[in-house]
């Protein structure tokens, strides 16, 4: 039986040679995963003997076994390079339709917008509102962005203005019989100023001024200046009142319910000349952020929700996958989460090439989620997960199969050597 021995040895030295060449073949692979041979001893034993004295028939590889140790991460600068620092796997919609799993995260857009891999698999990921920026779906779907056709404009419909008034300015009509007199304050002192747009992502300067009435703490509000050179002239008149507590803090207008808190709604009228005669629209000031105390007129805050028709200009990707897309005309929202998934055992994975991984009955199925929640590892864009493959230790694993091979093949000649002792006894 010695050439049984020798001849295992040399196979499963073999195999381990072959095991350790594709390790470092694929050194440089991003995402890679090294394999580890793993031997098992033969013997033969028949049934209800002892196999005290039995000197056994070689060996056989028991296993080719995965490592699924966490490779070092590599800053690329590519946004949509996404390393996984951590445990979780990316799931794939192959060409055919099939699902694989994968860590490396060299995606690319298509021409279609998709996510997708160097072999045209889809990334999957939860599609989100762009508004509350909450998932709209429960189940991975392929990430899609619009790189084509623009996102369509949205029509103003809320403005957010955080200011203070200064609780020491007199009333604004003035009083010249005073001593000294008092002059008038001209209505543009305290103004601010802003575009909204239209429901055609037309924008529409609003200015908005405040002017002190004689009535403690009560400010009138203006959207526009008197002009007396105007055809006919032109007579600014208030659109609402703001009122103040003793405290500086605001009491109205109150907002009209459902809506909570303090609002001014304002009538925007379409910019001259309006030849798709969109109609006028309303906006609603939110006030809840107005204060007035003895400090000067200052502007904090002053933004709202519309904007014009943009294309896609930018991408990146956050820490827990949320993927912020950025538009030509400043608009950053969230269109999508990269969903993860883990394995109870991720060895029992079935490598299929291109760094592509499959479930199997052994691995078991899937548990999906999204990067830091629960065992789920952390996100990192503009970087990529390196293959985990000790260069080092693989040449000296490489070393010791060939002295192994060389070892086995000894012993096979040595048994011919006493084979052949034999045959020419006389």
């Amino acid at each position: 039986m010695g050439f049984q021995q020798g001849l295992s040895g040399l196979n499963a030295s073999s195999k381990n040679l072959d095991v350790i060449g594709h390790n470092i073949a694929n050194s440089g692979t991003v995402g890679f995963k090294a394999s580890r041979t793993e031997f098992a001893s033969m013997v033969a034993n028949a049934i209800g003997t002892a196999s005290t004295g039995n000197a056994g028939i070689g060996v056989q590889v028991g296993a080719v076994a995965q490592q699924f140790t966490q490779g070092n991460i590599t800053v690329t600068g590519n946004n949509l390079d996404v390393a996984i620092n951590g445990n979780g796997f990316f799931k794939i919609q192959q060409p055919d339709g099939s699902f694989a799993y994968t860590r490396a995260g060299n995606f690319k857009l298509d021409d279609k917008g998709n996510v997708v891999t160097n072999n045209g698999g889809k990334v999957m990921g939860y599609p989100m509102d762009p508004i509350t920026q909450t998932r709209t779906a429960s189940t991975p779907q392929p990430l899609v962005f619009p790189t084509g056709a623009p996102i369509p404009a949205k029509q103003t419909t809320s403005i957010k203005a955080t200011f203070n008034l200064d609780a020491r300015a007199p009333d604004a009509a003035g009083d010249p019989s005073a001593t000294p007199p008092i002059a008038a304050t001209p209505r543009s002192t305290y103004g601010t100023s802003l575009n909204v747009y239209d429901s055609q992502g037309v924008a529409t300067p609003v200015s908005l001024y405040f002017q002190k009435t004689g009535t403690a703490n009560t400010w009138d509000v203006y959207d526009r200046l008197d002009d007396p050179n105007a055809t006919p002239p032109v007579v600014a008149t208030p659109i609402g009142q703001i009122t103040f507590d003793d405290n500086g803090q605001i009491t109205g207008p109150a907002a009209t319910p459902p809506a909570t808190g303090f609002q001014l709604p304002i009538t925007i009228a379409p910019p001259t000349p309006n030849p798709n005669n969109l109609p006028a629209y309303t906006v609603q000031v939110d006030l809840d952020g107005v204060t007035q105390f003895g400090a000067k007129f200052a502007v904090s805050d002053l933004t709202q929700d519309g904007y014009t028709a943009g294309q896609l200009t930018g991408i990146n990707i956050g820490a827990d996958g949320t993927i912020m897309t950025s538009y030509s005309n400043g608009v950053t929202r969230a269109e999508g989460q990269i969903a993860l998934a883990s394995f109870r055992n991720a060895q029992g994975l079935a490598d299929v090439g291109n760094n592509l991984w499959v479930e199997t009955f052994e691995s078991g199925q899937p548990v999906m989620g999204v990067a830091t929640e629960g065992a789920f590892g952390a996100l990192r864009s503009g970087a990529l997960e390196d293959s985990n493959v000790d260069l080092t230790a693989e040449l000296v694993n490489m070393m010791t199969a060939q002295r192994a091979y060389q070892a086995n093949a000894q012993t096979i000649k040595t048994q011919d050597q006493v084979m052949s002792t034999l045959v020419n006894l006389r």
